[in-house]
């Protein structure tokens, strides 16, 4: 009777030490699935950052403005003018009729209807 109780408590004690050897395997395995995803993750987030730069840097008011000036065929309008346009069913349409019409409320207060804008020319 001894011995078969001591062989049952040196089974268990090896199955749970099996099992204790098993789930710190799988939990290696788990970190180094884990590392990896997350140093592909960092790859695409550089890439990300990357591609966000560079279209912030294309998009930047001074290389486009680099862009325009190096035209030789760019010029600027001598007179300004005002358009309207107005959307209809064959698509937008230049406005008809006078473009400066006052209400009582603009010419008490000043308000303008309209904001014009004038470039700078050195």
């Amino acid at each position: 009777m001894r011995l078969n109780k001591f062989l049952s408590m040196v089974i268990c004690v090896t199955l749970f030490s099996l099992l204790y050897v098993y789930q710190q395997t799988e939990i290696l395995r788990f970190a180094y699935a884990e590392q990896k995803q997350h140093a592909v993750f960092q790859v695409l987030l550089d890439k990300n950052s990357i591609l966000r730069y560079n279209i912030e840097k294309n998009c930047s008011l001074v290389n486009i403005g680099g862009s325009v000036s190096n035209h030789s065929d760019f010029q600027m309008p001598d007179r300004y003018q005002l358009v309207r346009l107005v959307p209809s069913k064959e698509g937008l349409t230049f406005a008809q009729g006078s473009a400066n019409k006052e209400t009582l409320l603009s010419r008490v207060f000043g308000i303008k209807r309209q904001a014009e804008a004038r470039t700078i020319n050195p």
